[in-house]
């Protein structure tokens, strides 16, 4: 048998994929509720690829299996991660490294799970030829393993030209497989000649394309010659074969001329290819042509046609290119089967944003038509007015409930604690943000000082080019932090306002009563019982949409999220909206009533003006503000730890990136040394100033967040009266930073129901001016420069109840977590 040709192997390079792929799959799939561990999928992951990248030079069947296993793994991890956000340098050496000679650049790094697929496929490929080159030609099992081994589909383009005249050369080898099965089994000559006329044919368009100018350096200096000769060495055979379904036909003249030609051809394999092709079906030829020759000169006497007039010689081509299966292991299972395709997760947190705008703009409505309700009770003194004992003597019944639910609630020592420990978070982000800034400085400082070094001959992509969006972001980061301090601000300033009042309500009856001066009250209740139940229910309705994405996706091939989302949508939260529009509408007749009763107990009773009416309603403006106050500093609280996750998410993003970019930086340094060292003398190069391999001493690695809740499990609040953003309102959304937030993969949805939502904006611009502060009866109407100052239009006297009462919160970080001053630091 003529031998095979066997494409070489790529060569790898070993990478740390494991803690790249952990941030991934962290920030992109993890909730508060269900954090995603894939630490040990992760770690069985990289000891598959670092097993299957070596196997590939054993030339096993066993070897085949375990390239397959991770190839396959590579395809089920890239259906649910796209390729381009694992920033992960994989480095692979072209397979036909000559040591550089025609001055191509001979390997190549790139960081895209995409390029390491496509360097496995290209491996599969070869390996499987090789393998196909070692099977004996003497058994059934190794003509059948060869023949499948050589049928395969064209790899994804590393280089189209170059993978185009592989598959063509393994599609012919393929075609010759079958003939020397046919051969083997002694099929029918006609058969034979057949698969052997197409094998020729095979073999020529394999020899145009491998003749290409760009290609023909790349080869082996043999392999041209040797399939010139195997083309005219399948021609021989096809012309030998034919011309014995001629001898069998009494068809004396054109057997001859078949003979003929088929020794020219076995002649011009030989000199073709430097070596002799199939001898001994050459040496067949040459006896019966003699045998012809001489019956045909004493017997016959038939003239002997020119080889141009007979008839063609027939096709048929059982070799085909087969499609890859998929999964190609056997024994294939998914490590990461507990991760949705990326179509399923997009939708999944689509929806989430449709029904979260819902959530907030319901519980917003309620929350406004609750504080205006409270501004007018505050402002008439009631329910304490109309408790006034007639005596002069005495607290009244809502003043002493109130005090105890300020008691209860921690009193004020809770809310200096909290307002306390919030510069501290607001440090952690700030030099969580400083940090990512530095490397991307640092990063940039690196390629500038180098291309300006090696002028044209640094060619790769500038940083400021690869680094827009990052330092968008981190802009826009830098926005959000500065408009959450002028919230820090108006919270510091209604604690002041208040202090006295919560003092008092916080140290008990005895205090209250000496406090007062001496002198002489259920449908709005009803209506607040009410609220908080729907309140309540619009926090905690939900439903697993990831089953019906998936069936949508696989009965579908694709998912109409908003159709599917709106019908769910409306199941859910349709009855509770129609019970939030009732109660609005419930709460202005309640007013008038209110106001009417007020009156008549005023005419009645004489002026509730007064110091002990005054200071009653201090108190009882003291204790909207406490509910207030502490609903805002624990969503501070919670604003600021959702911050830090997304930030240290962000972190993470452009770690990865600058130490790809470090990787890619020092193999295109050492292959701009090496070319320095072939074209002048060796120099000493200049150490880089910018880069120090060392960690800084005073860098101090802080430890990893106490488990910060997620936002996406937590209610979010469009703003209202809130003076802190929540989570992703108006925030750049760094790659997989919230199951809740794919960017930038997300499209806004339609307007629900009517009401402009900030989400929209927020995520889809992604910029501050999009960012829209809260505003209301209480609140701080503002906009991305700060809020409104005393006097200004929009700001709200104290002693207005401004702040919604929302119980709960994120917990505060542990002491210790992030110490002041420090941040995460690079883990490379």
């Amino acid at each position: 048998m003529a031998e095979l040709l066997s494409v070489p192997l790529k060569k790898p390079s070993e990478v740390d994929i494991v803690k790249p792929l952990k941030n991934l799959i962290q920030s992109r799939y993890s909730t508060a509720d269900k954090p995603e561990d894939c630490s040990e999928a992760i770690n069985e992951f990289s000891k598959l690829r670092n097993n299957a990248i070596w196997k590939a030079f054993e030339k096993y069947e066993s070897s085949l299996e375990i390239i397959y296993g991770y190839y396959d793994q590579i395809v089920a991890l890239e259906s649910k991660i796209p390729s381009q956000e694992l920033q992960v340098p994989f480095k692979w050496k072209d397979a036909f490294d000559k040591g550089n000679i025609f001055g191509t650049r001979m390997s190549l790094t790139v960081s895209s799970l995409g390029y390491e697929k496509v360097c496995i496929l290209f491996n599969i490929a070869a390996l499987q030829s090789g393998l196909a080159a070692t099977q004996s030609i003497e058994s059934d099992d190794g003509l059948k393993l060869a023949a499948k081994l050589l049928q395969q589909d064209p790899t994804p383009d590393l280089n189209p030209d170059t993978l185009g005249a592989l598959s063509q050369l393994m599609l012919a080898e393929a075609q010759q497989i079958f003939v020397h099965k046919a051969i083997h089994d002694n099929m029918k000559d006609s058969i034979v000649a057949k698969l052997a006329s197409q094998c020729e044919d095979l073999y020529a368009e394999c020899l145009k394309v491998f003749q290409r100018e760009n290609l023909r350096q790349i080869w082996d200096k043999d392999w041209i010659p040797v399939i010139s000769g195997k083309q005219a060495a399948f021609g021989a055979i096809a012309e030998l074969y034919q011309s014995l379904v001629c001898k069998a036909n009494k068809s004396i003249g054109e057997e001859i001329s078949r003979l003929q030609r088929a020794t020219e051809l076995f002649r011009a394999a030989q000199t073709r290819s430097g070596r002799a092709l199939f001898e001994d079906l050459a040496s067949k030829a040459e006896r019966n042509l003699t045998e012809a020759r001489k019956d045909n000169d004493f017997i016959y006497h038939e003239r002997i046609p020119d080889i141009k007039a007979v008839d063609p010689i027939g096709k048929a081509q059982p070799a085909k290119v087969l499609q890859l299966a998929q999964p190609m292991s056997q024994s294939f299972r998914d490590l990461f089967s507990n991760l949705v395709p990326v179509a399923v997760h997009q939708a999944m947190a689509s929806y989430e944003l449709r029904k979260t705008e819902i959530v907030n703009t319901e519980i917003s409505r309620l929350r406004e038509s609750s504080q205006l309700l409270n501004g007018l009770l505050a402002s008439l003194n009631l329910p304490a007015a109309i408790e006034v004992t007639d005596s002069g003597s005495g607290i009244p019944p809502s003043i002493l409930e109130k005090a105890i639910t300020v008691r209860s609630l921690g009193g004020i020592t809770e809310l200096e604690r909290l307002i306390t420990e919030l510069p501290e978070l607001l440090k952690r982000n700030q030099d969580i943000l400083d940090e990512t800034d530095r490397m991307l400085n640092e990063e940039k400082t690196a390629d500038d000082a180098l291309r300006q070094q090696f002028k044209e001959k640094w060619a790769r992509t500038p940083s400021d080019k690869l680094t827009e969006m990052f330092r968008s972001n981190a802009a826009k980061y830098r926005q959000i932090i500065n408009n959450a301090v002028q919230a820090d601000k108006v919270v510091s300033d209604k604690f002041e306002t208040h202090k006295r009042g919560m003092e008092l309500l916080s140290n008990g009856p005895g205090a209250i009563e000496s406090a007062l001066p001496s002198g002489n009250s259920g449908s709005v209740e009803v209506i607040k019982a009410e609220r908080e139940t729907i309140e309540s229910e619009l926090k905690c309705a939900t439903t697993d949409m990831k089953d019906k994405f998936l069936s949508a996706l696989a009965s579908e091939g694709s998912i109409n999220e908003a159709a599917i989302s709106f019908e769910s949508l409306g199941q859910i939260y349709g009855s509770l909206q129609k019970q939030v529009a009732e109660s609005i509408d419930k709460q202005g007749p309640l007013i008038e009533n209110i106001k009417e009763a007020h009156a008549q107990f005023v005419s009645e009773s004489g002026s509730t003006a007064g110091g002990r009416e005054t200071m009653m309603c201090s108190l009882a403006s003291a204790h909207d503000a406490f509910r207030d106050l502490r609903n805002n500093l624990q969503e501070g609280t919670k604003f600021y730890n959702d911050l830090t996750e997304m930030l240290v998410t962000f972190q993470n993003k452009v770690s990865d990136f600058c130490f790809a970019r470090k990787t890619e930086k020092e193999e295109l340094l050492k292959d701009l040394t090496q070319e320095s060292s072939r074209q002048a003398p060796p120099q000493t190069p200049t150490t880089p100033s910018y880069y120090n391999p060392e960690p800084k001493k005073e860098d101090k690695p802080a430890p990893t967040p106490a488990a910060p809740t997620n936002p996406s499990s937590a209610p979010h609040q469009i703003p209202s009266a809130l003076p802190y953003p929540v989570y992703v309102q108006g925030m750049p959304v760094p790659y997989g930073a919230s199951t809740s937030a794919p960017y930038p993969s997300y499209v806004p949805p339609p307007n629900a129901s009517g009401v402009q939502s900030v989400w929209h904006h927020a995520l889809s611009d992604l910029t501050i001016s999009s960012y829209q502060f809260p505003q209301g009866p209480g609140g701080y109407q503002g906009q991305p420069g700060g809020y409104p100052q005393p006097g200004q239009p929009g700001y709200t006297q104290p002693g207005q109840p401004g702040y919604p009462q929302q119980p709960g919160g994120y917990p505060n970080c542990p002491p210790g977590t992030y110490p002041p001053g420090s941040f995460p630091t690079n883990p490379w």
